[in-house]
């Protein structure tokens, strides 16, 4: 079973909405018991908090299924565990190879590089816009699982 992780700064907005859109997809074709996937933040800034409610509004307004659950931060055994760390922005990356101590597999990855215009997903966070948003993850959760299943 291949496992992603999803990962942004408080894990309350972006990496649980990539969580919830990509488990929606995985659902939707079939491939839950092939491909499994969680989130995770580089901060402790909103541990045990669930999902913002604006995300958990933008996700609703899709159909999208939200699961309780609660922030939690990143740990070195993350990336044993995980086959794939995504991060949502260039500070989430740099956070993360200092936390787990680099990236020696290869396995830190930026979602929107899986598009056809990488950079970084617009963060609601500071813009209120967590319909951009949504519409960024999903395009890099499109292009994340066309490349788990080439």
């Amino acid at each position: 079973m291949k496992k992603i992780l999803f990962i942004c700064h408080g894990n309350i907005c972006r990496s649980p909405m990539a969580e919830m859109i990509f488990k929606h997809m995985l659902r939707e074709k079939g491939l839950q018991h092939e491909i499994m996937a969680a989130s995770a933040a580089t901060s402790t800034e909103e541990i045990g908090n669930p999902i913002y409610p604006p995300a958990r509004a933008e996700l609703a307004r899709h159909g999208i299924a939200i699961e309780k659950r609660g922030a939690r931060q990143i740990t070195k055994k993350d990336y044993s565990e995980y086959d794939l760390l995504i991060g949502m922005d260039h500070f989430n990356i740099r956070n993360m190879h200092r936390m787990l101590g680099g990236d020696p597999e290869g396995k830190i990855r930026l979602l929107m590089d899986y598009t056809a215009r990488p950079g970084e997903v617009s963060d609601p966070w500071y813009s209120d816009r967590f319909d951009i948003a949504f519409r960024d993850i999903r395009e890099g959760c499109e292009g994340l699982l066309q490349a788990l299943m080439a």
